[in-house]
């Protein structure tokens, strides 16, 4: 079976198996669907012979592949949620087959349009197949593409002991898309040297730093009373809370009018009703000191709106939830230089720019293993014009391969 029928087949699979993560769950999965494909993983691991299978009681899944060759332990990492941003109920992936380079429509929403004008890395990709979902749903290429890659190369290496490798240990890892991808335990059960998540875009993407993020939530707390009473006693929790989302920089600080570099306050969820609301926010910044200054405007909105109104109660709290990866990995950049060697045997020439998110690396970077992000191929992810080709997958798994044996080559 070639590469590309394989991990054709993988992502067409698992990417019709439910597993949207959910950020408002305490429990650990966010959702039990998604022990539905950490359970088959499971057995698939088992089933092409890999060591050491066990899905954890944190709900990851981990693995052996016993190395032939004294080389440092690598790990591979992929995740199976899917984000919470969009309906991911359902998915009906399908392959377009020798794409045409013109536009996409899609059977379940006909207004919906996929065009090489507006994305032009799809115009790249004439004479691939081109795996998307049916117009209603995100397709769940991110991050399924990266667990099809790293299946793919499993079963490869395991089915092939000609190849050289040290010893590599896989990790398929729930609820990344909400930031709980990394429990405490898994590095030490990890296991690794250093480690790679294939959790990237375009073809060479070698990625090693990632935002900072933090995430905040504001509860404001009005005065409530009968509205037909409520002349000078009533305070809307509703129009406090639209006063702090209008008075925060949205001109030149939020997701839609940013790129490169600049960082970002986004809200994403606003609920409740008059007599108490709850903003939620994430705070996002490439350096800790843009950071902290974001979290300073949001702190100074709560408090000039707050002395607005004194007999409402605006609270603001802070939690950190992952830290730009390069500030560990420029300290030792051999994970990154062993994947541009590898690129670079496949002819691909790498590539790498700051990642405008954060991966389960950004986690495993900070807790002690080094880990940058590689392509999968995925495109426009988080939204149903989400879209991978068969040709970059393949191609991915090949660069997997061929990195284990740049690996193998550097420790011999």
């Amino acid at each position: 079976m070639s590469f590309e029928t394989e991990v054709e087949e993988r992502l067409i699979r698992y990417a019709a198996i439910d597993s949207q993560s959910d950020a408002d769950s305490p429990s650990q999965p966010s959702t039990a669907i998604q022990l539905n494909l950490l359970s088959l993983l499971r057995d698939e691991l088992i089933t092409i012979g890999a060591s050491d299978v066990q899905l954890t009681d944190y709900g990851t899944v981990l693995a052996t592949i016993p190395g032939n060759t004294d080389a440092p332990t690598i790990g591979l990492l992929a995740h199976v949620d899917t984000a919470p941003q969009f309906n991911a109920v359902g998915v009906k992936p399908r392959v377009l087959r020798g794409y045409n380079g013109g536009d996409i429509t899609y059977p379940d929403n006909a207004d919906l349009v996929l065009s090489p004008k507006e994305y032009p890395y799809l115009a790249e990709k004439v004479g691939d197949d081109i795996i998307t979902a049916s117009g209603t749903t995100l397709l769940g290429a991110d991050d399924k593409a990266g667990v099809a890659i790293i299946m793919t190369a499993a079963r490869h290496l395991l089915t092939n002991p000609g190849v050289k490798h040290g010893p590599i240990r896989i990790a398929f890892t729930p609820d990344e898309e909400i930031g709980r991808g990394v429990d405490a335990r898994l590095p030490a059960d990890l296991a690794a040297d250093f480690a790679y998540t294939f959790d990237g875009g375009a073809i060479g993407e070698i990625e090693y730093e990632s935002f900072s993020a933090d995430a905040a939530e504001i509860i404001v707390k009005g005065v409530s009373i009968h509205p037909g009473l409520a002349k000078d006693k009533l305070v809307n929790a509703i129009h406090l809370a639209s006063k702090i989302i209008a008075t925060l920089p949205q001109a030149v600080m939020t997701p839609e009018t940013t790129d490169d570099r600049a960082g970002f306050i986004h809200a994403t969820e606003m609920t409740g009703g008059s007599s108490e609301m709850k903003i939620n926010l994430i705070l996002r910044d490439f350096e800790l000191d843009g950071l902290a200054a974001k979290r300073n405007i949001v702190q100074q909105v709560c408090n000039a709106v707050a002395a607005t109104e004194p007999r409402a109660a605006i609270t603001c709290n802070f939690r950190a939830q992952y830290r730009n990866m390069r500030y560990w990995l420029e300290k030792d950049m051999t994970p990154v230089e062993l994947a541009r060697k590898a690129s670079r045997s496949l002819g691909v020439t790498p590539i790498s720019v700051p990642i405008r998110g954060g991966t389960d690396g950004s986690r495993l970077t900070e807790m002690g293993v080094p880990t940058p992000n590689l392509f999968t191929g995925m495109q426009n992810i988080h939204g149903p014009l989400e879209w991978v080709s068969v040709q970059d997958m393949a191609l991915g798994t090949r660069f997997c391969l061929a990195l284990v044996e740049e690996a193998a080559k550097a420790g011999a």
